[in-house]
């Protein structure tokens, strides 16, 4: 008798989660139905996908089989059980019908049927099967104000779904959206149900939209703080002064502290992106020089040279 290996038709590992193991028979069980698969072996590899969904998903049943998997499968790909083995868990409490016994394998049988047995069990898996639709990926592109301010935009995307004639078919679908304000670059908006149509009554799918911030020309975003750079001229940030900057709210005015130096970072506190723990402004100062100097600025320029004749500015570098 042929081993069967149900990890391998099922494409996960022997460590594999329950989760991931139910995520994996969904996927396949979705791919290889019988009435949406086109595949000439679909039905084969409906079953076997079934078939080993059916003993992993249950810890009595995937631990037995763990043990004779060991202990029981040869070099050759062939089986036997270890002398004197006899399942615990049977299945299904109760077997499996005469009628039924077609769905599942003769290794199946020898591990869990013990033998043809009447009462419950796997009857009508085929016809019972659910699948959940596939959830949907999409990604939105706005601009700094309208994840600012908060938007309604238009989603396009496509769904897969079973046609009258029970082929698979991708429909287009186009859903209207409210995006809150303080959406940040990366973050998804989850619409429930609004993915793929599922299979025999399975739920559908939700659609997850990624929100994507097209680059600004004046602001850089980073989380929720926004960064500004913000020119000023010598004598402001010698001597201080008031300066009109923009936000995205519109505009302030901010003090510029004297003595300041290019790359001076200033914080407009909560005029960053909203959200319950709103960001900040990051202004960084940016000093200055005008293209072309009068002769009279020049002379200042040179009174100011002799005034401070003492100062240099390359000291950390030792020169």
């Amino acid at each position: 008798m042929d081993f069967k290996d149900y990890y391998a038709a099922l494409g996960v590992s022997e460590s594999a989660s329950p989760e991931e193991i139910k995520k994996a028979y969904r996927k396949l069980a979705r791919k290889y139905h019988p009435d949406v698969s086109k595949e000439d072996d679909a039905d084969a590899k409906f079953k076997d996908v079934g078939e080993a969904y059916e003993v992993l998903k249950d810890p009595e049943k995937r631990a037995e089989y763990d043990q004779l998997r060991k202990y029981g499968a040869r070099g050759d790909g062939s089986f036997e059980p270890p002398p004197g083995w006899q399942s615990a868990s049977g299945f299904g409490g109760g077997g499996y019908t005469e009628a039924d016994a077609h769905q599942f394998s003769d290794f199946f049988e020898e591990i869990f049927g013990g033998g043809r047995r009447t009462g419950g069990g796997f009857g009508g898996f085929r016809q019972n099967m659910r699948s959940r639709g596939e959830d949907i990926h999409a990604r939105l592109a706005l601009f700094l104000e309208e994840a600012y301010h908060g938007c309604e935009k238009q989603v396009q995307f496509t769904v897969h779904e079973v046609d009258d004639q029970g082929r698979i078919v991708a429909r287009p679908k186009t859903l209207k959206v409210k995006i809150p304000a303080g959406m940040r670059d990366g973050q998804h908006i989850r619409l429930k149900g609004q993915g793929s149509p599922g299979i025999g009554g399975g739920g559908n799918g939700d659609l997850f939209i990624e929100v994507e911030l097209a680059p600004h020309p004046l602001f850089t975003v980073e989380g929720r703080d926004l960064l500004l750079t913000v020119p000023v001229a010598p004598w402001e940030a010698a001597l201080g002064a008031s300066v009109t900057v923009p936000t995205v709210a519109g505009k302030v005015n901010l003090k510029i502290p004297g003595g300041s130096n290019s790359g001076r970072k200033l914080r407009l506190k909560g005029k960053g992106l909203p959200g319950k723990h709103p960001g900040d402004q990051i202004v960084v100062l940016q000093v200055v020089m005008p293209e072309q100097h009068s002769e009279e600025a020049e002379a200042l320029y040179q009174q100011l040279a002799d005034a401070e004749k003492h100062f240099n500015p390359r000291s950390k570098l030792h020169v």
